[in-house]
């Protein structure tokens, strides 16, 4: 499922590529792109998560529509922040030869207002604005994040699992610690002036 809507609002630059932001969640993508010869209107589409194919037919069809409308062909340059999925999509979408960028979302300046109110809208407009930038050459507009390899991104999932499951066994034992200490005390002998007898 999915679903298309158009920004009112433009962004007014010379572009020479498609710029795209890819918004990630478990159960969807927001793509929100800036073409050539739309207006500088921001354009969005919402599709499944980890949908990879239509993704890529999506960013064709904003290749061939943007062909249309002004006659020449443009490159297409993403960006997404790092998270949730890794870093599997930028390489795919390099793999396609397609200019991926993946920032750090801590880096990113963002207004007093707009860090009052966040939704997936809001933050696809500015990373769409944030590559703009960084692609003008802007200083200390973000900050990139270096892809690590396939080798690279297991070893510190297993650090990370690793970590995780260490944690959990610590509230587990904390847990266990805690339901036994009234048991220990209904159970513990005393003497008659009600002292704890000393356990061998």
């Amino acid at each position: 499922m999915s679903a298309r809507s158009e920004s009112p609002s433009a962004v007014r630059v010379h572009l020479g590529a498609i710029f795209v932001s890819l918004e990630l969640s478990q159960s969807k993508w927001l793509v929100t792109s800036l073409s050539p010869g739309n207006g500088e209107k921001l354009s969005r589409f919402t599709m499944a998560a980890h949908e990879l194919g239509g993704l890529l037919t999506y960013l064709l069809e904003l290749q061939r529509k943007a062909l249309t409308r002004t006659g020449q062909a443009f490159p297409i340059i993403t960006i997404q922040e790092a998270g949730l999925d890794g870093f599997w999509l930028h390489r795919a979408l390099e793999a396609e030869g397609i200019e991926s960028h993946v920032v750090d979302p801590a880096s990113i300046a963002v207004s007093r207002r707009r860090r009052r109110v966040k939704t997936d809208r809001i933050d696809g407009e500015a990373l769409v604005r944030t590559i703009l930038a960084y692609k003008r050459g802007e200083p200390r507009v973000c900050a990139m994040v270096r892809a690590p390899t396939p080798d690279e991104e297991d070893r510190r999932r297993i650090t990370r699992e690793r970590k995780g499951l260490a944690n959990e066994a610590t509230r587990h034992t904390n847990r266990i610690k805690g339901l036994l200490v009234p048991i220990r005390l209904t159970h513990t002998p005393t003497t008659s002036s009600g002292c704890l007898v000393a356990r061998a």
